[in-house]
């Protein structure tokens, strides 16, 4: 709960009261917790930066989050350069990408990961861990799961090991590494992947994916909606349709805001428009200047990259996104419904159900039925928009950066006493049925 700006408490999985570690309040120097990532995509990114917020909740300047793309920095030529193909691969080669995903869903590959890498990359990195000294390292990333952990342990650093993985439903199976402390996994269809792979029980809790804390708001009011419309220069009494492509701006949104401008503006001689888009098209430049520059028959306004998307989200009735789980997370908590306009084959396969099955939202590739979807979500009197909404809210944690920040801080040792025998004392039960 919150007393004032101060956050005391944080309730776990079954509703009991997860942290309960006086003594890292009382600590001479601020615990040191490595946040390795890889900017394949936007999404690591941001789940770090949310359990570093978490974090900073619990423990506010005793804990010192470091988020670091380890593949980027601290590798060589060509393994540095892994960032760069992601958006090109899931754009403009997807066989490409299914091919890899096929591959790495098999078994003796994902083993073969920390054998072979780890001593490609040992110098650089282990004079890294060394440098750092961190009481705690957390994966948010699958290719960093197997060769860091082995890394780590030949480098001496006997450190708590984490893994927060980041997708909904069909995670990778590079997400699982038995050898790990604590595997944190949004979902209970994630976890029994888990286990289906071999994690041990013990070592899986189910806390809802991390997404910024800025989306724990209570539930907007129609009269918030209008306010938030006119602080950000929409017109505050018209139904908003949000499009969404991602951190990097990835899929057929030109293709899909036309459709669906197209749609709300209705047939001539209509007046006035059933409603208003907002396309956030995040770091790809081009398709924002395109956008920007076109004359749309409905109001539209056209952004980059944005750093206030609660407020975006705030503003909308619904939401059209591709399958992305850091950004149905946070749709589902601000209670917009989605429709999922397509999905990277693989990690987001499993994602499309997810929200279908759930009803809260729907599923569809063509832009011309897409902006039926959505026309018909925002018809006057729609009941089953409000009832969306409400599914939607109470389909995830808003709450989950906290919950994943309390049993990771679980895991790091008091000063006094050997490293495994606190840890192994003071870890509070990972999951309960």
């Amino acid at each position: 709960m919150w007393i004032g700006q101060r956050w005391t408490g944080c309730i776990d999985v079954k509703g009991k009261i997860a942290l309960n570690r006086p003594e890292l309040m009382q600590l001479h120097r601020p615990l040191k917790i490595l946040l390795l990532i890889s900017d394949t995509g936007g999404g690591h990114r941001s789940a770090a930066q949310a359990l570093a917020e978490g974090l900073h909740a619990r423990l506010g300047d005793r804990v010192q989050p470091v988020i670091v793309d380890l593949i980027t920095d601290h590798t060589f030529w060509p393994l540095n350069q892994i960032r760069y193909t992601y958006r090109p691969m899931v754009n403009d080669a997807l066989w490409l990408w299914r091919a890899i995903w096929r591959l790495g869903e098999r078994p003796l590959v994902v083993g073969a990961i920390g054998p072979v890498f780890a001593p490609l990359t040992y110098r650089p990195i282990s004079a890294y861990f060394r440098q750092q000294n961190p009481d705690l390292v957390v994966t948010v990333h699958p290719l960093i799961n197997h060769a860091a952990l082995r890394i780590l342990r030949r480098a001496g650093l006997r450190v708590p090991f984490a893994t927060v993985v980041t997708d909904l439903v069909t995670a990778p199976i590079a997400w699982f590494n038995p050898q790990a402390d604590l595997c944190c996994v949004p979902t209970e269809a994630a976890r029994q992947r888990a286990l289906r792979h071999h994690m041990p029980p013990h070592k899986v809790v189910v806390t809802g994916m991390p997404v910024s804390l800025k989306f724990n708001v209570p539930e907007v009011s129609q009269e918030q909606r209008v306010a938030m419309r006119r602080q950000l220069g929409l017109c505050p009494d018209l139904p908003t349709v949000l499009i969404v492509s991602g951190g990097e701006g990835m899929g057929p949104i030109e293709a899909i805001a036309t459709a669906v401008a197209e749609r709300l503006a209705g047939a001539p001689p209509r007046s006035a428009p059933q409603g208003q888009i907002v396309v956030i098209c995040g770091r790809n430049q081009d398709l924002q200047r395109r956008l920007a520059a076109r004359a749309w028959p409905t109001p539209t306004s056209v952004q980059g990259f944005v750093t206030n998307m609660p407020d975006w989200m705030m503003a909308s009735d619904c939401i059209v996104t591709k399958a992305g789980p850091g950004t149905i997370t946070e749709a589902l908590i601000m209670g917009l419904p989605l429709v999922l306009s397509g999905f990277v084959p693989g990690q987001e396969t499993g994602n499309v159900p997810y929200v279908v099955d759930n009803r809260v939202g729907a599923y569809a590739e063509d832009p011309a039925q897409i902006a039926r979807i959505v026309t018909e979500w925002l018809k006057p009197g729609n009941e089953e928009l409000a009832r969306m909404k409400a599914r939607a809210r109470a389909l995830v944690r808003p709450d989950a950066s906290l919950v994943i920040a309390d049993h990771l801080l679980n895991l790091i040792p008091t000063p006094e006493g050997s490293a495994s025998a606190v840890w192994k004392s003071r870890a509070l039960p990972l999951y309960e049925r």
